[in-house]
């Protein structure tokens, strides 16, 4: 089994990590019908009677028994039965009492709302177990909504209610649980008697987490690329735009990084030598005041020249290099005119 509903809070449901929830659907609430003979109201009508508290692992049986224990209730007899058997054995009398814990729609419901034999008891400690239970609510059962010429049921009733969860394994493909969201969503969107409309389906973790497939669903709705594609398609093209965004936003600054990086690199290169050359002037002009010998400076000169004439650099930077070029022409033309001066002085 793939999918499943769930009592939400259900306590001791077993391993759930292999499961994801697709969010809650419909409200659950704790029924609690009697037989219109049984004698008290409340925890007083359970004393000493035959109850049905629901199959075992339900959320109907732990909500019961914690009920009893906690008010320290004696039952005669504590039956395990499903919503429809415990109906059908309170009707025919052979029980006193029934909880269950079930749509308001459900089949039995609605026929122990109607019957005369059986009224529906208000849960005594309602605010109490929705502060102890953080997935209860209460609702209520108002005046006359089963029966308004008769007043069925003569005043509201106040009951506790969970919530049902839509559960799926994790390994369900994507597609079929945004399928599955928007069948809740057309089903369950439409209001009832303990909900507005639009109030579920809901994106509520009750025990189970969300899938990533029901985040986004609740945040944006049906993925726009399915008007287009098949769903599968349109799933595995949603996670990997979901993918590329991220890798989106750190390649687009660095294409705007990378070519400013890359033009600084080629023109630090031709740069570094203009450094080197206008250090060479200083140094010459200074030699010319000072009368020193320039020989080194020829030497240093001429590295560069060589270093200049094999560096290799993209075309569109050449011109910055044959510029380059021409100042080492320049800067030597210059030694060599000092150089003569200082001949022709010597010669003098």
């Amino acid at each position: 089994m793939s999918v499943a509903l769930i009592q939400g809070g259900l306590p001791g449901a077993g391993d759930t990590s292999e499961l994801e929830s697709l969010g809650t659907v419909f409200y659950e609430p704790m029924w609690w019908f009697h037989r219109r003979e049984v004698q008290g109201t409340g925890i007083d009508g359970l004393r000493g009677r035959k109850v049905s508290i629901g199959p075992e692992g339900s959320a109907t049986r732990a909500l019961a028994l914690d009920l009893r224990k906690r008010t320290g209730t004696q039952m005669a007899e504590v039956l395990a039965l499903a919503p429809q058997p415990a109906g059908d054995k309170l009707l025919a009398g052979e029980i006193d009492v029934a909880f269950m814990m079930t749509a308001w729609e459900a089949p039995v419901v609605q026929r122990l709302l109607t019957d005369e034999r059986v009224e529906l008891n208000g849960f005594p400690y309602a605010d109490a177990f929705v502060a102890l239970y953080p997935f209860l609510r209460k609702v209520v059962v108002p005046r006359g909504v089963t029966d308004l010429a008769k007043g069925r049921p003569p005043a509201d009733v106040v009951l506790v209610a969970g919530k049902a969860s839509l559960v799926v394994r994790k390994d369900l493909h994507p597609a079929i649980q945004y399928l599955l969201l928007n069948a809740a969503a057309e089903i369950h969107a439409t209001p009832s008697i303990f909900n507005r409309a639009n109030e579920f389906p809901a994106a509520e973790a009750v025990d189970i987490p969300l899938s990533s497939e029901a985040v986004r669903f609740y945040k944006s709705g049906m993925p726009f690329l399915n008007d287009y594609f098949p769903f599968w398609m349109a799933a595995l093209i949603g996670k990997l735009i979901i993918l590329l965004i991220p890798i989106a936003g750190v390649l687009y600054p660095m294409s705007r990084l990378l070519p400013r990086l890359y033009d600084w690199m080629m023109r630090s290169k031709v740069l570094r030598m203009y450094g080197e050359l206008r250090l060479l002037e200083d140094e010459m002009t200074n030699a010319r005041d000072t009368g020193r010998d320039t020989r080194d400076m020829v030497a240093r000169l001429d590295s560069l020249e060589e270093q200049a004439n094999h560096l290799r650099v993209p075309v569109a930077y050449a011109s910055t290099l044959y510029m380059l070029r021409d100042h080492i022409g320049l800067v030597r033309e210059d030694m060599k005119k000092h150089a003569s001066n200082r001949g022709h002085d010597g010669a003098d």
